[in-house]
C-alpha cells in the first residue's frame, strides 16, 4: 500500500462503495469517480466519507466526461473499473447510450490510463451476460429450478472457456469492453484482469425490478408489496455475497502481476445455486411474510441457468469458502430493515450456518 490513491469509478455504487469502505478500513486513500446519478448512490457517498473522515476523496462526473477522467487517474495506485449503464432492459431502450457509457467510458479510461508514466493496474468488472442465453445447455426442471442434465455441468458450473455469445445491447457493449481491457494487456502491456460477474448482492445494494433482484425481492417483500417475475422463475442463478466479492477484487491487485490478461467468472458457485423461486420462497419464511407474486413473459436475453465455474478464481485468488446464500439474504435483510428503520424478526431456519 502506498500513499497513493486507489481509483474506484463508480465507486459511490453497490460493490464499489463496499470495495472502498473494505480499501479505507486498512488506511488505503480512496478517489471515488461517481456521477451520483442512481438512487441511493449519494447517500452511499456520504456513509463512506463520514465513516473514513480524510480517506475518501470524490470526483462527480460521468464515465463520459473524457477530459475529467484524464485527470482522475493521474497519480493513482490502481483502477477498480464499475462504472457501468447495468440494465438490460435500459440498454434495450437506449442501445446507443448504453455503448458509449460501457464501451467508449472503458476505452476512454484505457487510453488515459496508457498515457500515464507508470503501469496502472485496471481491473474491470465484466458480466455473465457476454455468454449469451445459453440455448445450447440442455436443461431439466427439477422442482423449482432448472439444472443442467449435464452432471459435470452441474457440478461445476460454466467456466471462462465457454464461447463468447453478446446478446442484447447491454451484452454487446459491456462484452466488447471485456476483450478491450483483455486486450490492453496483450497490446500494450497493461496489468489488466477482468472478472465476468454473476449476481453479487449484500448491504448497500438498492434493488430495483431491472438490477440487483435479490435486495429488490427483499425491498418488496418488507414493504408488503407484490414482486413480478419475468419467466417462470425457476431459472438459476449463482449469488455471492459483496463481502466475497470485494475480497476477490482485493486479492486480484495483489496478484495483478501473476494474472496479468487473465479472465474469471466471479459468483457464488454451485453450492450457492438457487433459482428465483426458491429466493422468494426463503424471504418469506425468513421474514414471516407472505409475498403477493404476479408472472409476465419471458424477458428478452434472460438466461434459464447461469452458474459460475469458480475453480480458477479459488485457484488464482484464494477465493474459498464463501457466504452460505441463506445466511447472506438474512444479512441483507437486516441492513435493509435498519436503512429504512423498520423493525424486523427473522425466522430461524433450517440449512443457514449456526
Amino acid at each position: 500500500m502506498t500513499g497513493r490513491p486507489v481509483l474506484i469509478t463508480g465507486g459511490a455504487g453497490f460493490v464499489g462503495a463496499n470495495l472502498a469502505d473494505a480499501l479505507a478500513r486498512d488506511g488505503q486513500p480512496v478517489l471515488v469517480y461517481d456521477a451520483l446519478v442512481r438512487p441511493g448512490v449519494a447517500r452511499n457517498l456520504a456513509w463512506l466519507q463520514a465513516r473514513h473522515p480524510g480517506l475518501i476523496q470524490s470526483i462527480t462526473a460521468d464515465i463520459r466526461d473524457t477530459e475529467t477522467l484524464k485527470r482522475a487517474v493521474v497519480g493513482v495506485e490502481a483502477v477498480f473499473h464499475f462504472a457501468a449503464q447495468v440494465a438490460v432492459t435500459t440498454s434495450l431502450e437506449s442501445p446507443h447510450t448504453d455503448a458509449e457509457v460501457n464501451l467508449v467510458g472503458t476505452l476512454n479510461l484505457l487510453e488515459a490510463i496508457r498515457a500515464q508514466d507508470r503501469r496502472i493496474p485496471v481491473l474491470f468488472a465484466s458480466t455473465n451476460k457476454v455468454y449469451g442465453d445459453l440455448p445450447e445447455i440442455a436443461l431439466d426442471r427439477i422442482g423449482d429450478a432448472y439444472l443442467p442434465v449435464d452432471q459435470a455441468l452441474r457440478a461445476r458450473g460454466i467456466g471462462e472457456e465457454r464461447p463468447l455469445d453478446f446478446h442484447t445491447p447491454y451484452g454487446c457493449s459491456k462484452g466488447a469492453a471485456d476483450q478491450y481491457v483483455l486486450d490492453y494487456a496483450r497490446s500494450f502491456n497493461l496489468p489488466t484482469a477482468v472478472f465476468r460477474m454473476s449476481c453479487i448482492y449484500g448491504p448497500r445494494q438498492m434493488g430495483t425490478e431491472d438490477q440487483g433482484w435479490v435486495a429488490h425481492f427483499l425491498i418488496r417483500a418488507l414493504q408488503g408489496l407484490p414482486i413480478t417475475l419475468y419467466g417462470d422463475g425457476a431459472q438459476v442463478r449463482d449469488i455471492l455475497h459483496v463481502r466475497d466479492a470485494v475480497a476477490v477484487y482485493r486479492s486480484a491487485l495483489a496478484r495483478i502481476d501473476g494474472i496479468k490478461g487473465r479472465v474469471f467468472n466471479l459468483g457464488g458457485g454451485p453450492p450457492n445455486a438457487v433459482s428465483l423461486l426458491q429466493v422468494l420462497d426463503h424471504i418469506s419464511a425468513l421474514t414471516g411474510r407472505p409475498i403477493e407474486r404476479h408472472v409476465r413473459a419471458w424477458r428478452q436475453g434472460d438466461q434459464r441457468y447461469y452458474v459460475s465455474d469458480t475453480r480458477a478464481v479459488s485457484t488464482a485468488l484464494g477465493l474459498g469458502a464463501v457466504m452460505d446464500w441463506r445466511d447472506g439474504i438474512a444479512d441483507l435483510a437486516r441492513w435493509l430493515a435498519e436503512e429504512r428503520g423498520m423493525t424486523l424478526v427473522l425466522t430461524p431456519l433450517a440449512g443457514a450456518a449456526e
